[in-house]
């Protein structure tokens, strides 16, 4: 049975784990606004100048990262979720800068594991 292209293409979007990062992006002076909007509270020493957002596969794998983020710098942990897989750290731009790096760096060099560029606004 042929069904007629009607010029819409279709998307299916699925996640196949591996061990990658998939996002590592930097959010330098965000609006004290969005620490509200996205769960995080300016009040408690976290909004100091920078988000950092990661986000692994395995999910499993953002523990180790948290780990490996508070470690290399004075970043506080804002989000871990070992479902998602997603990891938000807070701290001035270049502890999150320093904190990115420490990350990618060893999922990429010690786990083997596929790493994104730092993105960044």
């Amino acid at each position: 049975m042929h069904i007629p292209d009607e010029g819409k293409a279709r998307i299916i979007q699925e996640l196949v784990p591996g061990k990658q990062i998939t996002l590592a992006h930097i959010i330098a002076n965000p609006d004290p606004d969005l620490y509200l909007k996205v769960g995080l509270d300016p009040a408690d020493g976290n909004s100091r100048g920078a988000i950092g957002i990661v986000n692994t596969s395995p999910a499993e794998m953002t523990i180790i990262a948290g780990d490996i983020a508070t470690k290399a710098s004075g970043v506080r942990l804002g989000f871990v979720d070992r479902f998602s897989g997603t990891l938000v750290v807070t701290g001035t731009v270049s502890e999150v800068e320093a904190a990115m790096e420490a990350v990618l760096t060893y999922s990429s060099e010690v786990l083997g594991f596929a790493v994104c560029p730092v993105t960044r606004t």
